[in-house]
């Protein structure tokens, strides 16, 4: 869409390359390692009990290697259209920069606290979802098709409200390229620029998906309706006793004291 002044692509393209980028990813990583490729996430669900802090630093450093390298690949793909729209110059700022092809960039209408608070509802949102897609107490998806509903999720946030703040919602896919455009010679205002606007995509999401996830899991996942148990004897005087075969076993857990926050619901696997 910047390279090719909007020639080759447009603002719904970049949101459905991005939302069914992470379909690919969730596909292709899901049963591995829950297809973690957002450190907000990823301490979301650390947070809340869902996986162990051990692999929190390993998650974060795979996820980070793995944006870095991204970067240095559409800058060597993109090297001859890149050089060519800007005149040889690599620019942060105006009309000819190039730098937020790989990285957020506040616009003028934003300010960094605006900025901050739209990242954390936009995270919020997105981490929200996710935990209501994925639990199978609500109303889930087909098992296999969380990925597809997963892509379509992100690109709806980036279609509706994308434009503020160019919707990070995810340290590990905005500060690996901006440090990769740091080192590839866009220089020191890829951090300066916006009021130091760098450290929110950062902070922001990790802040929104923690609220976010708190919400769904102490607020909606409660209030979901359980079928009641019902028990009958099996035999006249027979102490023992049989599930009706019209309830769930699931609906077993309804009459066990409420578990823990995470407890109850599937692991994520974003």
């Amino acid at each position: 869409m910047v390279l090719g002044q909007q020639k080759h692509g447009s603002f719904l393209g970049v949101n459905l390359g991005f939302g069914f980028g992470v379909t690919m990813g969730v596909y292709v990583a899901g049963s591995i390692s829950g297809a973690h490729m957002n450190a907000a996430v990823t301490f979301t669900n650390c947070a809340v009990g869902r996986m162990p802090w051990r692999k929190f630093p390993v998650y974060v450093l795979g996820q980070f290697l793995g944006s870095f390298l991204a970067a240095a690949t559409i800058f060597l793909l993109f090297y001859g259209a890149i050089d060519k729209f800007a005149s040889g110059e690599l620019l942060v700022i105006g009309p000819k920069s190039t730098a937020g092809i790989f990285a957020t960039y506040l616009p003028d209408h934003m300010t960094l606290w605006r900025g901050f608070l739209d990242e954390v509802f936009l995270t919020g949102m997105l981490q929200l979802c996710l935990f209501a897609i994925t639990d199978k107490d609500n109303n889930s998806t087909l098992q296999g098709a969380e990925a597809v509903v997963i892509g379509i999720l992100v690109c709806v946030i980036g279609v509706s409200l994308g434009m503020n703040s160019g919707y990070a919602i995810n340290p590990s896919r905005d500060l690996p390229p901006r440090f990769f455009t740091f080192l590839a010679g866009w220089g020191k205002q890829v951090f300066s620029a916006g009021d130091n606007w760098w450290w929110v995509p950062v902070v922001a999401p990790i802040l929104g998906a923690y609220i976010g996830g708190i919400v769904y899991l102490g607020v909606i996942h409660p209030s979901i309706p359980r079928n009641p148990q019902r028990l009958e004897n099996s035999a006249p005087g027979n102490q023992n006793v049989t599930v009706s075969p019209k309830v769930p076993l699931t609906s077993i857990s309804s009459t066990q004291p409420a578990p823990p926050l995470g407890g109850s619901v599937p692991l994520e696997h974003f």
